[in-house]
């Protein structure tokens, strides 16, 4: 098997939803995984953009979309998108009944209005 710097095939998802979101009563727009320790984060149109800051805290330069239908990954070193990437453990993506944004019952009505 080929290893690829900043990812890990083998670790799963830490989660359904944002570690941090779901930690502090936040919300997001969607969600990103890190294609090297797994954390579920908020992406950078959500409020709180947990998974750049995840990146940037711990160096893992690497996150796969967690959408369902979305297997593009991006490389926040390169500022791209990511090649010559892998099948990650599985979940592919968080419940296909869990609303976008999320998580229920978190999201204000004015949603829109507060995103980038």
């Amino acid at each position: 098997m080929t290893t690829i710097p900043g990812i890990d095939p083998h670790i799963p998802p830490s989660g359904p939803g944002c570690v941090e979101c779901t930690a502090g009563g936040g919300w997001w727009v969607h969600l990103r995984r890190c294609a090297q320790c797994g954390h579920i984060g908020c992406c950078d149109s959500s409020p709180a953009k947990h998974a750049g800051a995840h990146a940037a805290s711990t160096g893992h330069p690497i996150v796969r979309s967690y959408e369902p239908g979305e297997d593009w990954f991006w490389d926040y070193t390169a500022h791209r998108y990511a090649r010559d990437v892998v099948e990650l453990a599985p979940p592919q993506h968080h419940p296909i009944d869990q609303p976008v944004p999320g998580p229920a019952g978190a999201v204000p009505d004015d949603w829109r209005d507060l995103i980038v």
